[in-house]
């Protein structure tokens, strides 16, 4: 009998039962099918789309050879150019540490076709070796004699073993000798190519934009398809340039941009568009540093000790920073191999401080509310000038200290300049007697360059002018060994060391933010050493997904 003339036989309630039973089969067999299909299959990236980054400023040089400190060029750089490492096919290290061969993958080839080989990397060093191209990367290169053994393999030969030579490697970025050979070295920065750059990294560039006042608005990319590493999924990459944070919140909020960094975490509030928030960690950190030989005060342990008392670092960071940043109490920041967290100093505490400067001699002037101690004929008063890059966290940062400090009874009278005067006659003279400024690590431990007694005068980046024959032997043996426990220990001894002498006094380092949205994914690096190092594995990065069977 066909199935109609049964139905219709049905009573009323038959038929709802029956219409029942069939929808629940219909949501059960749906249910199982999506959930066989979730259970066999997982998520992967596919090709797609366009990302567009902003960011504050303008590119000058996009050559890794002889970009320095405009962050904007190291971006670019990042993303048209590629580290050695990652064009190598594997390296050997000889058993002394002195000898370090390294072999380039095959077939490799620049964006624009031509081959890659030893001979560029042969030139990318000796271009940094010569005085004349003025590379900031020089110091680093000196002392390392690079050979070509054949089209595919160069031999490094350094004078004594380096434990972080592999750093060096992995930050050298090759450049093109087919572009850059027949130009004198003074030259460089004369190249049209150091704004139409041709690398071989995962992007090539294909255009840039330019205002009728020459300020430069944009970069557009695409896929680098001799990118000798797997490609990226992101098809087209485009990088917009601000004058400042305002105009680039403004063209995130109106959609012009998907996302940027460096962002200042009290401008959080004035994104109106849904995002996710990355918080990245760096091997940076900001300190007072104290020129002891310019005041008889900072000889005295007991008034450095007390000034660190009177140092409120959660203070600074929940005001100053939101929460992002990390205390730091010593030379190595958290982040950084070998940190010590047993070094931690002493908790902040006023009356602490107060404490000991009483006991020391160190007494209130009742008329100015200064501190001060007769030492020998003189008179010796608790101030000091510190001076101060025109950077808005650090001046916030020193004006919160200072109201602590003179709660302690000791005066700072902050003096404000900025970064290029602080660098060029500041520091260069190292006339000063505090100094908050930042040093910035590489991704190892080696610090030899910010406290080794070498390196107290300009061009070194000793700003206390620290001396201590204990460290610089510490200093020299940690960049030698590459045994990582008897390493470990030196760094345990060395923090101990400096933290206890106090040549400066250590505040915080604050966290990298990136603002993206929210189909972003791949973004995975959680520490880098430097804001360009965000774009270290773009290739992984996706805005789009499919399933696919396991």
């Amino acid at each position: 009998m066909p199935f109609y003339q049964i139905f219709k036989s049905f009573t009323k309630i038959e038929r709802y039962v029956f219409w029942g039973v069939f929808i629940m089969f219909i949501v059960a067999s749906s249910f199982w099918g999506f959930s066989f299909f979730d259970s066999h299959t997982i998520k992967v990236p596919v090709s797609s789309g366009q990302y567009t980054e902003g960011i504050i400023g303008q590119p000058t040089f996009i050559n890794p050879v002889i970009s320095s400190s405009n962050e904007v060029d190291n971006d670019l750089s990042e993303i048209v150019y590629s580290d050695l490492i990652k064009l190598s096919d594997h390296y050997k290290v000889s058993p002394d540490g002195k000898t370090w061969n390294v072999v380039l993958k095959s077939d490799l080839l620049w964006d624009d076709g031509k081959p890659l080989t030893s001979d560029d990397v042969i030139f990318t060093i000796d271009t940094i070796q010569n005085p004349d191209a003025i590379s900031p990367l020089y110091q680093t290169w000196q002392g390392v004699v690079a050979q070509r053994i054949s089209e595919l393999e160069i031999e490094f030969n350094l004078r004594s073993p380096y434990a972080f030579f592999l750093d060096n490697l992995k930050d050298l970025k090759i450049i093109p000798r087919h572009i850059f050979g027949a130009i004198p070295a003074a030259n460089l920065r004369l190249s049209t190519y150091n704004l139409e750059p041709v690398g071989s990294g995962p992007y090539k560039f294909i255009s840039y934009n330019k205002r009728k006042d020459a300020f430069i608005t944009g970069y557009n990319f695409e896929i680098n398809k001799n990118y000798a590493s797997d490609k990226p999924y992101i098809n087209n990459l485009s990088i917009k340039f601000y004058p400042n944070t305002e105009e680039l919140i403004k063209a995130f909020n109106s959609r012009d941009i998907d996302g940027f960094g460096n962002l200042n975490p009290k401008n959080l509030n004035e994104l109106k568009l849904t995002h996710q928030l990355i918080e990245i960690k760096m091997p940076r950190y900001y300190a007072i540093f104290l020129n002891a030989a310019s005041n008889i005060a900072l000889q005295d342990q007991n008034v450095k000790n007390a000034m660190e008392l009177a140092l409120n670092r959660k203070k600074i960071i929940s005001d100053v920073f939101d929460g992002k940043a990390l205390e730091v109490t010593g030379p190595l920041p958290p982040v950084i191999s070998g940190y010590s967290p047993e070094n931690i100093s002493q908790e902040f505490s006023l009356e602490k401080s107060r404490d000991l400067l009483e006991k020391n001699g160190w007494l209130i002037n009742n008329e100015t509310g200064i501190r001060e101690k007769t030492v020998g004929k003189n008179t010796v008063k608790l101030e000091f000038d510190i001076i101060v890059p025109q950077i808005p966290f650090l001046v916030e940062t020193v004006n919160i200290i200072k109201d602590d400090w003179q709660n302690a009874g000791i005066k700072l009278n902050p003096i404000v300049l900025s970064p290029a005067d602080i660098s060029e006659e500041i520091i260069k003279t190292r006339n000063y007697q505090m100094l908050i400024f930042g040093n910035i690590l590489k991704n190892n431990p080696d610090i030899f360059s910010f406290w080794h007694s070498s390196e107290r005068f300009y061009p070194g980046l000793n700003l206390s002018l620290y001396e201590n024959k204990k460290v610089d032997d510490l200093l020299e043996s940690i960049r030698k060994n590459t045994d990582e426990i008897t390493r470990n220990n030196d760094l345990k001894t060395l923090q101990t060391i400096i933290t206890d002498d106090k040549p400066a006094l250590f505040l915080f380092s604050p966290n990298y933010l990136y603002i993206a949205p929210n189909n972003l994914n791949g973004f995975e690096e959680k520490n880098m050493a430097m804001p360009s190092n965000r774009f270290d594995n773009i290739n992984k990065w996706y805005l789009k997904t499919t399933r696919v069977f396991k």
